[in-house]
C-alpha cells in the first residue's frame, strides 16, 4: 500500500536515529546542554499565552526530544491529559520515543509510548507523552473528532509538508474553535515558517495583544560551512560523488563525510564501488571505510553508522534524504549532495503515482549542506553548477499537491465534511487532482451520485488503514470466498523487500521456487504460507531461502490487524484453496483502474489512458509472456516501471468494473 511503502521516501521500520553525543555526562547534564535548554522558559510562557506556537529550530536542537518532556514536568500532562508529538516518518516516532523513555528513565510503551500503523506501544491508563506518525493522530479523529484526551498537540518536522501534516493542521484550526484550552506546537527546520503563523493567526485587528499565534527562533549549534559548485554538469552524479570522496580524502585533514543518494540501487553501487577502490589505496594511507543507510537494512546495519570511527579511519555514510532532517551522525565534516531526491508523485492525467527522481528544493540544499557544520567548520560539495542551484525551486512541493487524494477525501467526508473542496487547506491541492479522486472513489462504489459516502461501504474503506483500492479487494473478498488469501496478500502488499535482494545465484534459485506464472501476487502469497506452515515462522528458515525475516513477520503482525477489521464489518471469511482465477479476479474488483496490456515490442500500455509502462526486473513476470495484466504500483527510474503484477483476462475488466470501462470492446491502437 502506498502509506507503507513510504518505503522509498526511505523511512524504514526502525531507523536508528540517536546516539548519545556526551555519553560520559549524566543524561540531565546532556539535556542541559543542547540548544533549545536556554529557551525552555520562555516557550512555557509562549504555549501557556497563545493558542499556537511555531518553534523554528535547525536539526539537531533537541525541540523533538525536549519540549514534550518540558511540557509533562510543566504539569501540561495532569489529571490524565497527553501531549502528543507527530512525525512524518514512522522511524522517528519509534526511535524518538526510545530515547525519550530513557531520558526519563521509564520503560518504553508506559508514560512514553508511540503509536505508529500496524503497531501501537502504550498504556491508555499511564501515558502521557506519546509520539505517532501524523497519519495515526488524524485517524484518531474517527473516534474522538475533538481529540479531547490531549492538552498540547505538536506537529513535528511541519516543513516537510506530509500529507497528512497538512490535513492535522486543517482538522486542528476547526478544532481549536471549539476548545479553545487545547495548545498546538508546529516545529519546522527551515526558517518558512511565516506561512504556518499566517495560517493559525486569526487576530483581523492591528491590536498584537489580541494575536493567537506565535514565533519563536531557537539557536543551533553551526559553524561556517563552505559550499563547492561544479563547473559543468556531470552526467552520472554516482561516478562523480565517488570521485569527489576519494579527492577529500587523500587531499584533505580528517573527518567523515555524508553523501547523499536518492534511494538504495544507487547507495549499494556508491558503497560497493568505494570499498573496491578503496584496496588499490597505498597501504600507509588513511583507510576508508563507506556505510549505507536506508530503509531495508537490519538495526546492527543502521547503528554502525553511530558508532565512533575506528583510528586512522575515515567514515563515509552514504544516505537517502532521511539524512537531511531526522538523524544526525555526528563527526560529519564533508557534504557530498547529488542534488536529487526520490519523491511521490502523481500525475492527474494517467491517474497514476509514480517514485520519481527529481531535482530538490534550494530548502534542501541548504538543509543538506548545514549537516557539515555542526562539530566544527566544514565544507559542502554540490554535485551541480551554481547555476542549477539557483535554478531550483525555494521548497519542495507539499505532497498534498502530488498525491492521490481518494483516501484523503474518504477520510475528509468520514469527519463529516462533505464539500471537501472548501475545507481551509494550508495549500489547496489543484482541482485536477481532487476530481481524478472522487471519480475513482465512484468507481470503487464509495460516493453515491451525490458525492456522498456510501453506506457501509464508503465509511468503512476510509475506516481500513490500507489504500482504498486494497480496501476495496478486502472488503470485496467474500464474493469470491477468497478473504484469507486477500489478508495474507494485502499484508505482503504492505511491506517492502520480502526477498533478501542479491543478484547471487542461490538467492534467485530460491525466489523462483515460490514463483508462479500468475505474477506476483499469488507468489508472495506463496511465500507467506510457506513462512507460516513450512518454516514455522522461523528466522532460520528465512535465512535459509533468502528471505527477509524481518518484513515476514511484520506481515504477520499485519495480518492479523486487518484481519480483525474484516471481522468488526462482519465480512465472511473463507478460504478459496487454490483456485487462483478466484483470486484473481478479486484483485481486479479493486485493481481495474490499473490494468495494462502487452504491446507487440514487450512494452505496455494502461487500457484505459493509453500509457506506456514496463515490467519492473524485480516481478515474476519480467522474462514471461503477459498479455493483460493488472499493477500495484509504478517507480519511475530510468523509465516508468509497474511494480507487483497479475496476469488476468480483459473479459474481467467490463464484467467487475463496467463503470470504468463502458467500450465493451476496447481495442487498444497499436503503434
Amino acid at each position: 500500500t502506498s502509506l507503507d511503502r513510504e518505503s522509498e521516501k526511505e523511512s524504514s521500520e526502525n531507523l536508528v536515529t540517536f546516539v548519545d553525543r556526551y555519553s560520559d555526562l549524566s543524561i540531565q547534564q546532556q539535556r542541559k546542554r543542547l540548544p533549545i535548554y536556554k529557551s525552555r522558559d520562555h516557550i512555557l510562557y509562549l504555549v501557556e499565552r497563545y493558542q499556537t506556537t511555531i518553534i523554528v529550530g535547525q536539526t539537531g536542537s533537541g525541540k523533538t526530544t525536549q519540549l514534550p518532556q518540558y511540557l509533562n514536568e510543566a504539569g501540561w500532562t495532569a489529571g490524565g491529559r497527553i501531549v502528543a508529538c507527530t512525525q512524518p516518518r514512522r522511524v522517528a516516532a519509534t526511535t524518538v520515543a526510545g530515547r525519550v523513555a530513557a531520558e526519563m528513565n521509564v520503560k518504553l510503551g508506559e508514560e512514553v509510548g508511540y503509536s505508529i500503523r500496524f503497531e501501537e506501544c502504550y498504556d491508555p491508563a499511564k501515558t502521557c507523552i506519546k509520539y505517532m506518525t501524523d497519519g495515526m493522530l488524524f485517524r484518531e479523529t474517527f473516534l474522538d473528532p475533538l481529540l479531547s484526551q490531549y492538552s498540547v498537540i505538536m506537529i513535528d518536522e511541519a516543513h516537510e509538508r506530509s500529507l497528512y501534516t497538512d490535513l492535522l493542521l486543517g482538522i486542528l484550526k476547526k478544532i481549536m474553535k471549539k476548545r479553545p484550552e487545547l495548545r498546538i506546537v508546529v516545529s519546522s527546520a527551515t526558517l518558512d515558517a511565516d506561512a504556518f503563523y499566517e495560517y493559525f493567526n486569526t487576530n483581523t485587528t492591528n491590536d498584537p495583544n489580541r494575536d493567537n499565534a506565535s514565533i519563536i527562533s531557537l539557536e543551533g549549534r553551526m559553524f561556517p560551512v563552505d559550499i563547492h559548485y561544479l563547473e559543468e554538469s556531470c552526467s552520472d552524479y554516482v561516478e562523480t560523488a565517488i570521485q569527489t570522496v576519494f579527492d577529500i580524502h587523500v587531499k584533505l585533514p580528517p573527518g567523515d563525510i555524508l553523501v547523499f543518494m536518492t534511494g538504495r540501487d544507487e547507495i549499494d553501487r556508491t558503497v560497493g564501488e568505494i570499498s573496491e577502490r578503496a584496496a588499490t589505496l597505498p597501504r600507509s594511507a588513511t583507510k576508508i571505510l563507506p556505510l549505507p543507510i536506508y530503509a531495508g537494512l537490519s538495526t546492527e546495519q543502521q547503528l554502525q553508522i553511530f558508532e565512533t570511527t575506528p583510528h586512522n579511519t575515515r567514515k563515509v555514510v552514504v544516505a537517502t534524504n532521511i539524512a537531511e532532517a531526522s538523524i544526525t551522525v555526528e563527526g560529519i565534516v564533508y557534504i557530498i549532495d547529488c542534488g536529487f531526491v526520490k519523491l511521490r508523485a502523481y500525475n492527474p492525467k494517467t491517474g497514476m503515482e509514480s517514485l520519481t527522481v527529481v531535482p530538490i528544493s534550494k530548502a534542501s540544499a541548504q538543509q543538506r549542506a548545514g549537516r557539515a557544520g555542526r562539530v566544527g567548520p566544514g565544507k559542502a560539495y554540490r554535485l551541480y553548477t551554481e547555476e542549477s542551484f539557483h535554478e531550483l525551486k525555494d521548497a519542495s512541493v507539499p505532497e498534498i499537491q502530488r498525491s492521490n487524494l481518494a483516501q484523503v477525501i474518504l477520510h475528509l467526508k468520514a469527519l463529516g465534511i462533505d464539500n471537501v473542496l472548501r475545507f481551509d487547506f494550508l495549500t489547496p491541492p489543484p482541482a485536477e487532482l481532487m476530481m481524478r479522486a472522487l471519480e475513482l472513489l465512484y468507481s470503487l462504489k464509495a460516493l453515491d451520485d451525490y458525492g456522498r459516502l456510501t453506506m457501509p461501504l464508503g465509511m468503512q474503506l476510509a475506516e481500513f488503514p490500507v489504500d482504498p483500492m486494497l480496501g476495496k479487494i478486502l472488503l470485496d473478498s467474500y464474493k469470491f470466498q477468497c478473504a484469507e488469501e486477500m489478508l495474507s496478500i494485502a499484508a505482503m502488499l504492505s511491506v517492502q523487500n520480502v526477498f533478501v535482494m542479491n543478484s547471487s545465484a542461490p538467492a534467485e534459485e530460491e525466489r523462483r521456487k515460490f514463483a508462479v506464472e500468475e505474477g506476483d501476487h499469488i507468489t508472495l502469497l506463496n511465500v507467506f504460507n510457506a513462512f507460516v506452515t513450512r518454516g514455522k515462522k522461523s528466522a532460520r528458515w528465512c535465512h535459509e531461502h533468502c528471505l527477509n525475516f524481518r518484513a515476514l513477520s511484520r506481515a504477520l503482525s499485519i495480518r492479523q490487524q486487518l484481519r480483525k477489521y474484516l471481522v468488526r464489518f462482519e465480512v465472511p471469511i473463507e478460504s478459496c484453496g487454490n483456485d487462483t482465477v478466484k483470486i484473481r479476479k478479486c484483485l481486479v474488483s479493486g485493481y481495474f483502474s490499473q490494468a495494462a496490456k502487452m504491446m507487440p515490442d514487450g512494452s505496455f500500455r494502461t487500457i484505459r489512458d493509453n500509457v506506456v509502462l514496463h515490467i519492473h526486473p524485480s516481478s515474476i513476470l519480467f522474462t514471461r509472456n503477459a498479455p493483460w495484466v493488472i499493477f500495484h504500483e509504478v517507480v519511475e527510474t530510468t523509465k516508468p516501471f509497474m511494480r507487483d503484477l497479475t496476469v488476468i483476462e480483459p473479459s474481467w475488466l467490463t464484467e467487475l468494473a463496467p463503470h470504468f470501462y463502458e467500450f465493451k470492446k476496447t481495442s487498444l491502437p497499436v503503434r
